[in-house]
C-alpha cells in the first residue's frame, strides 16, 4: 500500500475543498525545495520515447495532462511537472480575483469514482498568475493558460475580460484555451451562442502577435447537430483546437449520496460520454484534439487516444490515485502501443476512427 493510499482515508475525512488545498500547499513545499524535487522526480517521472507527442508547436514529453481546475492559479505546475505529467493547464483564470460560489462547492462521490464541482471561476486574477510566472518562470513542460470571464459580466463586458487575460499572460502559455462550457457560471446570457463565439475568437485573434494556439473547451451535452455548428464557426475563424470535454450536468447512473448537489460531475461516469465527443469532433474535424473526462488509467487514455485525442487530460483520478497517477498511466500507456504494433502515442491517435 503506498503513503497516499494510506492517508487518503484521512485526507477524505476533510472537506474536498479544504484536502485539495492542502494538497496544493505540500506541491508548494516540494517544489521550493530542490533536493526534495530532485526525489520526486527520481520516484514519480516516467519518460519514454514513444510517449513524445508534438502538438501547437510545443513537445509534449507525454500526453497526460493535468486539466484546468486543479492548479487555478498557475502555483504548482513545477510540482506536477516534477510527478511525471506531461503538460499543466492553469485556470480558469479571470481579469480580477473573484471568490467564485459559497462553499461547500467541491463533493467527492467515491461510490462513482466522481466529483461534483461548483466553483464558479475562483481564483486570484490575472496580475497574481502574470507576477508568479515572471518571478519564477514557466515549468519545464507545455503550460497551457485557461482564459474566462468575470462572474458579473454581460456579453460585451466578456469579450473583454478574454481579451485582458489573453493579452496579459499568452506570453507565458504554450496554448490558450477559451472556457465557454463551464456549467458552474451564472447564465446572463448563452456564451455558445455563435455571433457570440465569432466575437470572442476574432477580438482574441486580433490580439495574438505572437500566433499562441487558442482551442475552445466544449460541453459534453450537446447533440451532434450543435456540435457542428460550433466545429464549423471553429474552423472558419482559424481555432487550432478543441477541449472535449468539460463537467457534464448528466447524473445518470450515479450511487453516492451526493449526486444531486448541482454542479459539474467529473470522472469516472463522464468516460464514456467524453470519448465519445472526442470520437465526434476528431471523426468531423481535422482539429487536434485534447481529451478530457474519466482518465484514470491507461486504457481510459488509451481510449480517448485511438478516438482521436492527440492529449489527455485529468483531474479527478489524480485526488482519487494520487502522486503515481501520471506515472502509472504513462507506463501502462507504453505497454499497450508496444502490444498493437504502434511506435508511439502519435501513431496511434485516432486508430479506431472509420
Amino acid at each position: 500500500m503506498s503513503l497516499y493510499e494510506r492517508a487518503r482515508p484521512l485526507l477524505f475525512r476533510l472537506p474536498a475543498e479544504t484536502a485539495h488545498e492542502l494538497a496544493k500547499y505540500g506541491l508548494r513545499g516540494v517544489q521550493s525545495v530542490r533536493p526534495l524535487r530532485r526525489l520526486v522526480r527520481s520516484r514519480y517521472r516516467y519518460s519514454h520515447p514513444m510517449l513524445e507527442v508534438e502538438r501547437f508547436g510545443a513537445t509534449f514529453p507525454n500526453p497526460v495532462g493535468v486539466a484546468a481546475g486543479f492548479d487555478k492559479d498557475a502555483a504548482v505546475a513545477p510540482a506536477l511537472a516534477d510527478l511525471g505529467f506531461g503538460f499543466v493547464e492553469a485556470g480558469t483564470v479571470t481579469p480580477y480575483p473573484q471568490s467564485g460560489n459559497p462553499r461547500p462547492r467541491l463533493f467527492r462521490l467515491p461510490d462513482d469514482g466522481a466529483l461534483i464541482n461548483r466553483m464558479g471561476f475562483n481564483g486570484q486574477g490575472m496580475e497574481r498568475v502574470r507576477e508568479r510566472l515572471e518571478s519564477h518562470g514557466t515549468p519545464e513542460i507545455p503550460l497551457g493558460i485557461n482564459v474566462g470571464k468575470m462572474n458579473t459580466s454581460d456579453a460585451n463586458e466578456a469579450l473583454e475580460d478574454y481579451r485582458r487575460v489573453f493579452d496579459r499572460l499568452s506570453p507565458f502559455a504554450d496554448y490558450c484555451v477559451v472556457n465557454v462550457s463551464c456549467p458552474n457560471t451564472p447564465d446572463s446570457f448563452d456564451e455558445s451562442d455563435p455571433e457570440h463565439l465569432r466575437a470572442i475568437f476574432e477580438t482574441l485573434e486580433a490580439e495574438n502577435d505572437a500566433d499562441v494556439p487558442i482551442l475552445v473547451k466544449i460541453g459534453p451535452d450537446s447533440p451532434t447537430e450543435s456540435l457542428h455548428d460550433l466545429l464549423d464557426i471553429v474552423e472558419a475563424e482559424d481555432v487550432d483546437g478543441v477541449v472535449a470535454t468539460n463537467t457534464t450536468t448528466s447524473r445518470d447512473g450515479l450511487d453516492s449520496p451526493k449526486s444531486e448537489e448541482w454542479g459539474g460531475l467529473s470522472g469516472e461516469p463522464l468516460e464514456s460520454e467524453s470519448t465519445a465527443v472526442v470520437r465526434a469532433v476528431a471523426s468531423y474535424s481535422d482539429l487536434p484534439v485534447i481529451g478530457v473526462g474519466g482518465v484514470d488509467s491507461a486504457e481510459s487514455a488509451y481510449a480517448k487516444i485511438r478516438a482521436g485525442a492527440s492529449l489527455v487530460q485529468l483531474y479527478t483520478a489524480f485526488v482519487y490515485d494520487g502522486p503515481t497517477t501520471a506515472s502509472e498511466i504513462n507506463r501502462g500507456l507504453v505497454r499497450l502501443l508496444q502490444r498493437d504494433g504502434f511506435e508511439s502515442v502519435e501513431d496511434a491517435v485516432g486508430a479506431d476512427l472509420e
